[in-house]
């Protein structure tokens, strides 16, 4: 039996250790494997620079973290934000390796961010940043290295320098570096809906599975940015009643049913949903606690703990942002019954899009956005149906368990395979 040390901090690199270490117990898993996997293959850590429009130099932090690459390149996004940490990176980065692992994507885990609040910079301060990030990284990332992709408050924009910087400091064509990028530089159309569109499948799969199917069920998403207002766009579709959406500024909450499109051209307008007329005004915090019966975390990590758990009332809950509930969060919700789709399955639709860009770059161009659409749809059925089965054979376990069996067995297995440690 493997003994974790008590982990104080609350941190999501902490959460990520404790699941990990779990998984080992179940599996058996040695020691030093374990130690093995906590720790990433390589952090880069670079100091940027710029001169702001004020005539003032201004500095950041950025890192880079590579987390295992044994089932292949690095694979993961690069967010901005002030509050992002090495730490967080690199628990991001561990979260990537079992996410690409599981869906049987060619990709290690990696994941990358700035320190930096982008509302606060002008478009050419955020060019600078961002082509002087990729100058600082430039020798560690490419097509068959590490890929990164866009993550919280980046977009086909700042890809678009990205790959732009790097064939000019590299001299390297290769557009296959990077994803997430515009159209006319190699981005596919379904990229940007990606992410919200495999946290729907993975719901209506969960949904069918779990409860009666996904007709008329009541779901209430924290979040509002690109992957909530997509996965509320086709759940939607699907047959499902959104009643509760949120973004940084609060929370909006009706019982009867969202418009969602109405709620989408509101913020575009006002630049919040908090203030929406037909809905009731509420924190995030009390979004989370609402009547339904689906709920989807897919704003930010720890908001579900051990404190807010057990006030839950959704019968199934589906992790759309990474390590939304906190590892005490799972041994509540085990205990009471509410099945949780681990962050690893319901919100890789994202990297399956990246795979699948990424592939388009490397043939020449030759995928249709409909058949890139039905790859992620299958590729995201196909791993929930492995981890469902996976599920039943362990018995005693929750799905993040099974899904993370999985995906750490794979990890493993390559690794042995390639003769490293």
């Amino acid at each position: 039996m493997i003994e974790v040390q008590e982990v104080l901090s609350s941190s999501l690199y902490a959460q990520q250790l404790k699941k990990l270490y779990h998984v080992g117990n179940v599996l058996g898993l040695p020691q030093d494997v374990l130690e093995s996997l906590s720790i990433p293959e390589r952090v880069l850590q670079v100091k940027i620079s710029i001169k702001g429009d004020d005539g003032k130099i201004k500095t950041f932090l950025g890192w880079r973290s590579q987390h295992n690459s044994a089932l292949g390149p690095y694979k993961g996004g690069v967010r901005y934000h002030p509050n992002v940490t090495q730490d967080e990176v690199i628990a991001l980065s561990m979260i990537m390796t079992w996410k690409n692992s599981l869906l049987l994507l060619p990709y290690g885990g990696g994941k990358g961010g700035i320190k930096l609040e982008p509302r606060k910079l002008s478009k050419r301060e955020l060019e600078e940043v961002s082509r002087k990030y990729v100058e600082s990284i430039n020798k560690y990332v490419g097509s068959e290295i590490d890929i990164p992709a866009p993550d919280v408050n980046t977009d086909s924009q700042v890809m678009a320098w990205f790959v732009d910087q790097y064939i000019k400091t590299t001299g390297k064509i290769d557009f296959a570096s990077f994803t997430g990028k515009p159209i006319d530089l190699g981005g596919l159309a379904v990229r940007e809906y990606s992410t919200g569109l495999g946290v729907a499948t993975i719901t209506k799969r969960a949904s069918e599975k779990l409860l009666d199917g996904l007709n008329d069920k009541t779901v209430v998403i924290q979040g509002f940015g690109n992957l909530s207002y997509y996965a509320a766009v086709f759940l939607s579709q699907m047959g499902a009643k959104i009643t509760g959406i949120s973004d940084s500024k609060g929370a909006i909450y009706n019982p009867n049913g969202i418009d969602v499109q109405k709620v989408k051209e509101y913020k575009d307008k006002n630049g919040s949903v908090s203030e929406y007329p037909d809905a009731k005004k509420m924190t995030n915090d009390e979004l989370l606690i609402q009547d339904c019966d689906i709920l989807i975390p897919g704003a930010i990590e720890n908001v579900i703990t051990k404190y807010n758990a057990p006030k839950v009332k959704a019968k199934l809950i589906v992790e759309g942002a990474n390590g939304p509930l906190t590892a005490d969060a799972d041994d509540v919700m085990k205990q009471r019954g509410v099945p949780v789709i681990p962050d690893i399955l319901a919100n890789s639709g994202g990297v399956v899009g990246s795979y699948i860009e990424w592939a388009n770059n490397r043939m020449g161009q030759i995928m249709e956005e409909d058949e890139a659409k039905k790859l992620i749809i299958s590729r995201m059925e196909k791993a929930f149906d492995e981890m469902y089965k996976e599920y039943n054979k362990l018995g005693d376990q929750d799905f993040r368990t099974s899904a993370m069996a999985i995906a750490v067995e794979r990890v493993i297995k390559a690794m042995k395979a390639r003769g490293g440690n």
